[in-house]
């Protein structure tokens, strides 16, 4: 029956990018009665998700990229020998059981994953393409919520914006009072996690001399620039480049 598994050689090349995004998590949001357009407890409980990812996993990642319920991560050593199958569930069923834990949820959760084979030199513009999202996310979820709090049903909200340009709805909010400039970066941009290197000193007391070490440890951002700046240029050279 072995000739049955027909998928289990499909294997990828290094550098790959896998994303998962939640399944049926507007239900989770509503059960849990969680802060709209945007919860800084879901927001965080993704974070960690992905902190716990990369400290506990096994897999090596070079860093991830949230918003909402969507993470991107980036791969340049892949475990299983790049088996596609074994990537896409064990990233996925983890993700699944860290974020249950992590957001104290009595019902388990799922997510679903994907695979993107990408060229180095063209991960800036997938992330590029990702924080773009994730600000037209922001601006639909502002208009939508602000709406529904005026009254709208859920469909009356969703038709007065569909088909709108962002700057027409950011137009609107600023009309209402609500400047999405000042909005937290993070609703705007979304979360960077990754690894950073640092150096510690201690001391050795057979050689009775001080010591110096390089650790590294794994770190959320939460104020990122936009990508597509030249800040955001050298902030994502520092964790791609040197791959």
């Amino acid at each position: 029956m072995k000739q049955r598994e027909i998928y289990s050689d499909l294997r990828c090349i290094p550098p790959v990018i896998i994303r998962v995004d939640g399944r049926t998590f507007k239900h989770t949001l509503s059960r849990l009665g969680c802060e709209k357009p945007y919860d800084e407890r879901f927001a965080s409980a993704m974070a960690d998700s992905l902190e716990l990812f990369f400290k506990k996993s096994g897999m090596s990642a070079a860093l991830a990229y949230t918003f909402s319920d969507e993470a991107s991560i980036l791969f340049f050593d892949l475990p299983f020998d790049g088996r596609v199958e074994k990537l896409d569930s064990v990233v996925a069923s983890y993700l699944s059981s860290a974020f249950t834990i992590k957001m104290g949820l009595d019902e388990p959760v799922s997510f679903d994953s994907r695979i993107i084979p990408i060229e180095k030199g063209q991960v800036p513009e997938y992330l590029v393409w990702r924080q773009d999202e994730a600000w037209r996310n922001c601006v639909s979820s502002y208009g939508y919520y602000t709406l529904r709090s005026e009254g709208l049903s859920e469909r009356e909200a969703a038709a007065a914006i569909k088909g709108k340009k962002a700057q027409d709805i950011h137009e609107m909010l600023f009309q209402r009072g609500i400047n999405l400039d000042k909005v937290p970066a993070w609703q705007k941009r979304g979360v960077v996690i990754h690894k950073t290197e640092y150096h510690k000193t201690g001391f050795d007391p057979v050689k009775n001399e001080r010591t110096r070490s390089k650790r590294s440890k794994v770190v959320q951002d939460w104020d990122i620039p936009m990508f597509s700046s030249d800040d955001g240029t050298d902030f994502l050279k520092k964790y791609i480049m040197g791959h």
